[in-house]
């Protein structure tokens, strides 16, 4: 399996672009060797994809709003990623709390992912603890991950699935064929931390996703300490150790 590293990780260590994409190869020297983007800060789809060449990255998938997936945006969106070479598009979560809103997540993602797939993309949802529950006050009680992944793939974050409740060497062995990336986090009491300081059955999820022959596994924190460059390299050292 090959590592990569959903760069809303590193949101503090830059402030302009030119540091954004300096990022990138020190990145590639801890030891990854992919990107999970949270935005392009301006830059354009022939810039990013000339930082990921020189840096020797690959793009293993991004997080877009929402609206990035209507119709009248999707075309766009596609020709982007096609360019950048990433074949899986994502969000990193949405408003599901009201029947009404998850169906609107259900229309838009589900005529995403069906023209998407023309194109070679996979369009996929990255979940929260609160999807792995009904909506509140509907009639409809299956589980709201259950019903997106009905429409689309999703991205199993393990630690928020770990929070809800999750047995996760179980939950990916039986759903490998709807997750197409898995998020690696640990956490205490819902505070992420890097790899190896938390709670999470890390050790449990590296053998579910060998056994189910994932390519590539996705290092978040979203609340790096004291940096992000030096929180992924803690959590690097643990993948040597443990992976």
């Amino acid at each position: 399996m090959k590592l990569a590293v959903q760069l809303y990780t590193l949101r503090r260590d830059f402030d302009s672009k030119e540091g954004f994409l300096a990022l990138l190869p020190k990145v590639k020297a801890i030891g990854f060797d992919g990107v999970e983007f949270a935005g392009y800060h301006g830059l354009s789809a022939e810039e990013i994809k000339k930082a990921l060449d020189d840096a020797g990255l690959e793009a293993v998938g991004t997080h877009v709003g929402l609206d990035s997936l209507k119709p009248e945006n999707l075309e766009e969106t596609l020709k982007f990623h096609k360019t950048i070479g990433c074949k899986y598009v994502g969000i990193g979560g949405a408003n599901t709390s009201t029947e009404e809103n998850l169906q609107n997540v259900l229309n838009i993602m589900g005529n995403a992912y069906n023209r998407a797939k023309e194109e070679g993309i996979t369009i996929y949802f990255h979940n929260h603890t609160e999807e792995f529950h009904p909506v509140k006050g509907s009639a409809n009680k299956a589980l709201i991950l259950d019903r997106i992944k009905e429409v689309c793939a999703i991205e199993l974050d393990t630690y928020w699935s770990f929070c809800a409740g999750v047995d996760n060497y179980n939950y990916i062995l039986e759903n490998k064929d709807k997750i197409v990336h898995l998020h690696i986090k640990d956490g205490v009491n819902r505070k992420p931390k890097a790899l190896g300081e938390g709670e999470n059955d890390l050790k449990a999820v590296f053998k579910a996703a060998k056994e189910a022959g994932f390519e590539w596994l996705i290092l978040e924190n979203d609340d790096p300490v004291p940096t992000g460059l030096e929180d992924i390299e803690r959590s690097m050292n643990y993948f040597k150790a443990n992976l």
